[in-house]
């Protein structure tokens, strides 16, 4: 067996998780929605600017005090020092800088269209001759390219973009839609003073006590959403976007993922839990744990002793797991902590940011194999450690070039690797007409493995094998 060196990486620090942050008003735009609301002069006006700026009449009333007390300017920033004195000669050179950049570009300009002119580019035959006029035209502008081709700027649109039909036909007025001036009265009514605090809603409630009925609620939002008043007025959290996380592995105990899964047991509403922890990179099952209830105390008991079954130093292994509650204990993040392994978790209600460990659930319960229940937690015990056998030293998996986790997970896939090319290479030898492509190869190995991968990302090669978020 050839013994591997652990690559030592640097790996990023445990989460932070940015707090969920309130809205805040600075000093300025006090000030300006102050101005605005003592413009007002007609009824209706100040309704209007605080639904559109989402605010409420207290917000005006307490921002009026504090202006009166100094501390809206009193948090103006003052512009400091002397004005900047700009001398007339390097405002000229600047000037003449620009100029001779213009014709710089202009003279470069003409002689790439002088030199598509002798080209001569079917831009209206094949797909390649669009694709190039599309590359110059990004250069060198729509209407010089289209000078020097000899065609009209549609035909270059057309060929881009495909034909276009004409604007969309605009939507028949219905014969129960109000008129402006009911659409008027509704938005006046709105506007009340007495209403300015008001939803919609309430307001529709109000009419109706005076035995009055301008329209439904749902068109009291649409008349509000046409003037643009229709904006979130309480004071409520704003919680920031979830980071994706995006892990790479390169070689085995980079990364782990684990889960928790339920075995059904021998009456209804009765479970038996298993806990998995498998390598990212070769798949392999390092660590199980079959239990009758969910706990972060086992959980702390498997993440320790198969860390040191699998000789893991600290700050080498990155753990992703999703955010169940054995996941996000207190107790669980000390240890992890103690032993040096960064953590990373999957995304709020994003089942597909653990797709290892969900896989290989799966391959779990559809083998032919499985009971669908367990008669006792023995019974248990005894299925997952046969299928944990069979997985890590007898299933070839698809991703993994058709070995087990035990060659990836142990350095033994290059030797088997080599004996199944020359048992391709004797075939191709014996029969060479049956592989039109030419001599086979075998299923290659892997190299690195994603979770969320980048659709464009480029690959660092002096970077972290792992990336926790």
């Amino acid at each position: 067996m050839t013994q591997t060196t652990k690559p030592r990486q640097t790996q990023p620090e445990v989460q932070v998780v940015a707090k969920p942050k309130r809205r805040r008003f600075t000093a300025k735009y006090k000030r300006r929605i102050l101005a605005q609301a003592d413009a007002c002069t007609k009824p209706g006006e100040v309704s209007a600017l605080l639904r559109r700026e989402g605010l409420y009449s207290s917000h005006l009333s307490s921002w009026r005090q504090a202006r009166e007390l100094g501390e809206l300017a009193a948090l103006e920033p003052n512009k400091r020092g002397p004005k900047s004195k700009t001398d007339p000669r390097d405002q000229k050179i600047a000037e003449l800088e620009k100029q001779l950049a213009k014709e710089r570009a202009r003279r470069e300009r003409a002689e790439a269209l002088v030199e598509v002119q002798k080209k001569g580019i079917d831009a209206r035959g094949t797909r390649q001759g669009r694709g190039a006029m599309i590359d110059i035209v990004n250069r060198l502008g729509v209407e010089s390219t289209c000078a020097a081709l000899g065609l009209s700027r549609a035909t270059y649109y057309r060929k881009r973009y495909g034909e276009l039909h004409g604007p969309k036909r605009p939507r028949p007025k219905p014969s129960r839609a109000l008129s402006g001036q009911e659409r008027q009265a509704v938005l006046d009514t709105l506007h009340e003073q007495r209403f300015v605090d008001q939803a919609p809603a309430e307001v529709y409630g109000r009419l109706l006590d005076e035995g009055k009925h301008l329209c439904s609620v749902r068109t009291m939002y649409r008349i509000l959403t046409d003037n643009d008043e229709v904006r979130e007025r309480r004071n409520q959290r704003v919680h920031p976007p979830n980071a994706t996380p995006r892990l790479c592995a390169r070689a085995p105990n980079q990364v782990w993922t684990w889960d928790i899964t339920k075995l059904l047991g021998p009456r209804k509403w009765t479970y038996f839990y298993l806990y998995v922890v498998l390598d990212l990179f070769s798949r392999y099952v390092v660590g199980w744990l079959i239990a009758e209830a969910e706990s972060a105390g086992l959980a702390q008991r498997l993440i320790t002793e198969t860390c040191a079954r699998q000789e893991i130093e600290p700050k080498v292994l990155t753990l992703h797991q999703d955010r169940g509650s054995p996941m996000t204990s207190k107790t669980f993040a000390q240890t992890c902590a103690d032993l040096g392994v960064t953590k990373s978790f999957s995304r709020p209600r994003v089942s597909n940011d653990n797709p290892f460990s969900e896989s290989h659930f799966k391959t779990l319960k559809y083998r032919p194999e499985y009971p669908g229940r367990f008669d006792d937690l023995a019974a248990a015990e005894s299925h997952c450690r046969d299928f944990f056998s069979w997985y890590n030293h007898e299933h070839l998996h698809s991703g993994l070039g058709l070995m087990t986790p035990h060659d990836i997970h142990h350095g033994l896939a290059e030797e088997r690797q080599e004996a199944r090319a020359r048992a391709l290479a004797a075939a191709f030898a014996a029969h060479p007409e049956r592989f039109p492509n030419g001599p086979p190869t075998p299923p290659s190995l892997p190299t690195e493995i994603w979770i969320n991968q980048p659709s464009n990302k480029t690959i660092d090669t002096h970077a972290s094998p792992a990336a926790g978020h």
